[in-house]
């Protein structure tokens, strides 16, 4: 129901809106091209730096589902204005720290209050809107939430480059207090809504399981997995949380989520297919640029704008994507999706060392193409055979599992490349025999191993090219794990109509 006082400030109420929107989903790629400078920063090896983005994520994916609950029982108009204060003042400790720990604990707060920033500017968006409206008010929410995706990767670049890492985080601050009092002085009082009772139990033991499991991934590296016991007591812990949450929501009464959504097939295949297509997307953009970066030697700008076509690829393909739901089988626009990205991953099987910047553009833009066609539809699929009381409940799981692909697999691919990094370093090494005089006329003069000089280059240049192999094996195996993602469709069953909103609720992540 529209309030007249909301209706007055409908536009004040869609700008305050959007700069929160904005806010948010810049976070979500703004640090990625900045990594390698904060590594230096902070102290942190290669696979410890992950951290500061699987942080987020896992923070924001346990949060997503408790969000709703609380705005029901504190208010939306409050809740909006805490998750906007505190998403700001996370961001600025963000810009502050000075140790890893640090940039971790306040990226955790960052997701925790920017969890229910997206479901909420929706919310209040179709709020104020009345029901003819509400594809338009879509349709803006979605073009100004692609832009923190497209935007982001050219803005940290230069922010890096021209000022520091930390005017990432910092760019916040003048977003935040500009979303803050338009929340304040536009959005009309809460109105409180009973809320249903809330599985604390599922939920804190699911929490246990999701925070040991992504330890688990991220500290295994440095610590040899499980020859130590940190390792061991991480995963005890998390098959402890995992053991009772399913035992748990098999048998209450009133489970974390309604356990009707299990029976759903659709829905079921969505989140495991929407929990690779996580690991897919999220394990790309953070993988690519340490790699130009270390390996190639760009500039942090240089990547940035290198990066910015994979967003304006899931730009062009939503475009299109919303006009052929409902004329075209939907699942047949997710094969088509899984085919471009496998296109776009087989490029990546086939960089090297010597390449320009082309093949890492055209890459970025057929896989940003073939992300924009697997979002949408995929969220079409889920929602489209359960019950409509089900779908915020359903919405919120979805979410949840879908975030956690994006934490495994960056851990996961990240963990194989410096692993990769070791073997393949070994195996290089071992093929040059110094005492060879075949190799050792075949070496340019810089690399000869018989002088100091020339044996740290030659190990440099040995460490470099088993980087490039690594990281090559993880875009190969990502191939497969695409291919391996299309005999699921033959599992989902075509939808009758597009859920009401459900293209519009799935546009940020498509540009992610």
């Amino acid at each position: 129901m529209v309030t007249p006082h909301d209706a007055r400030n409908r536009w004040p109420i869609t700008i305050s809106i959007m700069l929160a929107t904005v806010m948010n989903s810049l976070d979500t790629t703004i640090a990625n091209v900045a990594l390698p400078h904060m590594q230096g920063s902070v102290s942190a090896s290669p696979d410890q730096i992950t951290w500061v983005l699987t942080s987020y994520i896992v923070a924001a994916a346990i949060m997503t589902p408790l969000s709703g609950w609380l705005a029901d029982r504190i208010g939306r108009k409050r809740m909006f204005l805490i998750s906007i204060a505190g998403f700001t003042a996370a961001s600025m400790l963000c810009g502050a720290a000075v140790s890893l720990p640090q940039i971790v604990l306040f990226r955790v707060l960052q997701g925790v209050f920017g969890a229910a920033l997206i479901p909420l500017s929706q919310a209040v968006l179709l709020d104020i809107n009345p029901p003819e409206k509400h594809g338009q008010a879509m349709a803006i929410w979605g073009a100004g939430a692609i832009l923190g995706p497209i935007l982001g990767p050219a803005l940290g670049g230069w922010f890096t480059e021209n000022l520091s890492w930390r005017w990432c985080f910092y760019i916040n601050l003048p977003v935040g207090i500009l979303a803050f009092l338009g929340v304040l002085l536009f959005i009309s009082g809460d109105r409180l809504r009973a809320a249903k009772k809330f599985d604390f139990l599922g939920f804190g033991m699911l929490t246990l399981f999701i925070a040991a499991a992504q330890m688990l991934l991220d500290r295994g590296p440095g610590q040899d997995w499980f020859q130590s016991r940190e390792i061991w007591t991480e995963a005890i812990l998390a098959a402890v949380g995992l053991w009772v949450f399913v035992v748990h929501t098999a048998t209450t009464r009133h489970p974390f989520f309604d356990r009707a959504l299990l029976r759903d097939r659709n829905f079921v295949t969505a989140c495991v297919f929407g929990f690779f297509v996580g690991i897919l997307l999220f394990s790309t953009m953070a993988l690519l640029p340490p790699m130009m970066q270390t390996l190639m030697g760009y500039p942090v700008l240089t990547s940035g704008l290198v990066s910015m076509p994979r967003g304006l690829g899931s730009f062009c393909a939503m475009f299109f994507v919303g006009r052929l739901i409902g004329k075209v089988d939907t699942r047949l626009i997710l094969f088509t999706g899984l085919i471009i990205s496998c296109v776009s991953l087989w490029q990546m099987m086939h960089f090297d060392l010597s390449m320009g910047e082309g093949p890492l553009v055209i890459s970025g833009l057929i896989q940003g193409l073939g992300i924009g066609l697997l979002f949408v539809p995929l969220s079409n699929l889920a929602f489209a055979t359960i019950a409509p009381h089900l779908r915020p409940e359903g919405a919120s799981v979805y979410t949840l599992i879908r975030n956690l692909g994006s934490s495994v697999g960056i851990s996961v691919m990240n963990a194989l490349v410096v692993a990769n990094t070791q073997t393949m370093h070994g195996a290089l090494a071992a093929g040059i025999d110094p005492t060879n005089p075949v190799v050792r006329a075949t070496l340019p003069k810089i690399l000869d191993p018989a002088t100091l000089a020339g044996a740290a280059a030659l190990n440099n240049e040995i460490t470099r090219q088993a980087s490039m192999v690594a990281y090559v094996d993880d875009f190969r195996l990502m191939f497969v794990i695409t291919l391996a993602c299309m005999p699921m469709l033959l599992f989902m069953r075509k939808p009758r109509r597009p859920p009401p909103g459900a293209a519009g609720g799935e546009m940020l992540h498509a540009a992610e």
